[in-house]
This record gives C-alpha cells, sequence and structure tokens, in this order.
C-alpha cells in the first residue's frame, strides 16, 4: 500500500469516527478534586461522611442565605499529594489545602491545660494556627482545652467558607429567573409590576449579587423585590439600589453582628474624615467612584486596621459604621486589605439596637 492509500484510509476512518466535542464544552460550576488518600472520605461503603457533610452545607446555605448552592462535581486527580484537595468554581482553583491522613486538626481557643505534641499547621478555612495530632490523643487534646475537629469536618468548613464567599458567582440570570419564579407562585403581582416594567432581570440579578457579596442573605426575597419595585423609579443604577435594599434589611443585617447579649459592637469615624471622603466621590456618568489620592487611601486603610485588634481581643466581628452616602465606597477601598471588615451605614442598624462604640478612626496631620 502507498503512502497516498495510507493516508486516503486514515482519512476516512477519522470522517467515520462519530465525535462528540460538543459533550467536552461544559465546565463544571463548583467542583471538588481528591487526592488518591482521601477516596475513603467519600466512599460510603467505608464509612466516608463526607457526601452527607455536603448535602448538608448545601441546605444550609439555602437556609442562611436564600440561594442554591450549584451541585458539587467530586473527582480524582492523580496529580494531588494523597492528603490534598481542591476547591474549583469554573474550572478554575479558589482553594487548595492538605490535610494529614489518620490526624485530627487541634486548635487552641484559650488557655489549655496541656500542651500536645503534633505538627504544626494553619486550619484552611480561618486561617487559625493548629497542630495535626494523632487519632488516639484526641480526648486528651479535648480534655486539655483543645478544640479538636476530624478530616470530614475540616475540609466541610473550609468548603462553607469558600462557598460563602463565592456566593455572588453563582448567581447568574437563570439562577436569578429560577428564584423570582418561585416568588411569583405566591406573591405574583411584585413580580408584574417589576420585571421587566420597571427593571431588567440583569439589574435585578446585580443587586442580588451585591448583597452576596457582603453575605446579606436574599432569602427574604419579598422585601428585596418590593423596595425595588418602590426605588426603581428613582433609579436604575444597580449600586444605589443595593443600598436601599439594604436599608430595608436593616433588622435582618443587624441582628447578624449582634453579640449575644444583644451588643453591636463597632467603630465609627469622625466627621472630618467623613467629609474628606464625601468629597471625593466622583460621579464618571456611568456611576460613581472614589477619588481618593493613593497616599490618603493608604493612610485610611492603616487608620482603620490599627484598630482590628480592638475586635479581635473580645472575639468579635469588625465592623466600621459610617454615613450612607460613603459606605459603598468605603467597603470597595478596603476590602482588599481587611476583607473581613463589615461596613455598615447608619440607615442599616436597627433602631433599637445597643450599640457599643470601640474607638474613632482619625487622621493625624
Amino acid at each position: 500500500m502507498s503512502i497516498r492509500d495510507e493516508q486516503v484510509r486514515l482519512q476516512k476512518e477519522i470522517s467515520e469516527e462519530p465525535e462528540d466535542i460538543e459533550s467536552l464544552l461544559p465546565i463544571d460550576i463548583l467542583g471538588l478534586e481528591l487526592g488518591y488518600g482521601m477516596i475513603p472520605l467519600v466512599d460510603e461503603e467505608q464509612d466516608g461522611e463526607l457526601l452527607k457533610r455536603i448535602k448538608a452545607i448545601r441546605r444550609q446555605i439555602a437556609l442562611d442565605f436564600g440561594y442554591i448552592v450549584p451541585p458539587l462535581h467530586i473527582k480524582d486527580n492523580l496529580e494531588l499529594s494523597p492528603g490534598e484537595y481542591s476547591i474549583t468554581i469554573k474550572g478554575i482553583e479558589i482553594a487548595r489545602n492538605e490535610l494529614m491522613m489518620g490526624h485530627h486538626l487541634a486548635m487552641k481557643t484559650g488557655d489549655v491545660d496541656e500542651e500536645i505534641p503534633g505538627v504544626d499547621t494553619v486550619e484552611p478555612a480561618f486561617g487559625l494556627p493548629a497542630i495535626w495530632i494523632a487519632e488516639e490523643d484526641e480526648e486528651r487534646a479535648q480534655f486539655a482545652g483543645y478544640t479538636v475537629v476530624d478530616l470530614p469536618t475540616v475540609l466541610a468548613t473550609h468548603l462553607t467558607e469558600v462557598l460563602k464567599n463565592h456566593a455572588f458567582e453563582f448567581i447568574g440570570r437563570q439562577e436569578t429567573q429560577k428564584l423570582i419564579d418561585s416568588h411569583a407562585e405566591s406573591e405574583p403581582k411584585v413580580v408584574e409590576e417589576l420585571i421587566p416594567s420597571l427593571l431588567s432581570l440583569g439589574v435585578v440579578q446585580k443587586v442580588l449579587q451585591n448583597l452576596l457579596k457582603e453575605l446579606v442573605s436574599i432569602r427574604d426575597l419579598h422585601t428585596v423585590l418590593e423596595t425595588l419595585a418602590d426605588v426603581s423609579p428613582i433609579t436604575k443604577e444597580p449600586d444605589l439600589l443595593t443600598e436601599h435594599v439594604r436599608q430595608s434589611l436593616s433588622r435582618q443585617i443587624t441582628r447578624q453582628y449582634q453579640t449575644p447579649d444583644g451588643l453591636l459592637p463597632l467603630i465609627t469615624m469622625n466627621q472630618d474624615l467623613e467629609n474628606q471622603i464625601a468629597t471625593a466621590i466622583q460621579d464618571s456618568g456611568q456611576g460613581a467612584y472614589l477619588g481618593l489620592n493613593p497616599n490618603m487611601a493608604q493612610a485610611i486603610i492603616n487608620g482603620i486596621d490599627g484598630m482590628i485588634e480592638l475586635f479581635t481581643i473580645n472575639n468579635y466581628q469588625p465592623l466600621l459604621l459610617c454615613s450612607p452616602l460613603i459606605r459603598p465606597h468605603v467597603k470597595k477601598l478596603v476590602e482588599r486589605f481587611i476583607p473581613n471588615l463589615v461596613v455598615l451605614s447608619h440607615n442599616e442598624v436597627a433602631q433599637d439596637v445597643r450599640i457599643e462604640a470601640l474607638g474613632v478612626v482619625e487622621l493625624s496631620g
């Protein structure tokens, strides 16, 4: 057979072979890749608890934040170390960590009566110092005052925090439409009035994303849509609409950050600093932005960061209270540098709450 005949034969085989390239294109919205040593955690025949934990996580997030977590696609990955796992969103790795198989994670949440030997590590969800201890030392460590968790709990807690912090990425137009359709079954009038007569589906989606990005639950969709219907004749700008919705959810937001005894610990800005920030707000025609010079912006970040310890020593959630005009701009300014700082406006604090002022941010000079 000549080379030409062989080329014709191969070309014929290729053309006759059915191809399903389209099936390769979709990517998993949410994925969990495991090293081979972690397979027993998801194998129910080996008493693996992880699948049950994941089902519980999806249910709890639906209750807490009002959105449905996409199905989690779990697969093994031989490129990972035996105890390693990777959490992906839309095919891109968001978080990775390695567990020490056959061990438990122990953390000091206060003074301990005895130092338990172990391997130093960092708890992946919150970045807390911890140690890996042998399974047989679990009870001993608990009696000594450590908080001890097993491997499925470590991974499940890490996954939960990733889902909370990236919740806004799971709310597309299709997901928004499903939420609205479900709400329309019980309250059709507000939906009929709002979409598409007053606002497009995309604007409503953007508002829901803005809320979730700052960990504000959208489960109270009644209040969200009613507020949008009331305010949309005045403005169609998603960020402004979001601020109005946040004010309508003030009781919910306040309760989220109150201490068990009802206090709302926070820091504030002095009036001069608030005025300087307000003066720096510029309107680009496509939305407002904060036009501070870099030195001023860095000074504000440093001033706030210097007061975070006031919350840490009491195990409080760091919270800054400021005027409604500057709230969204201050949040955007600090979120990259102090991501765990909650920024509330005066209009978002319920009237009956007791405030504990821990300090005032001010710039010297």
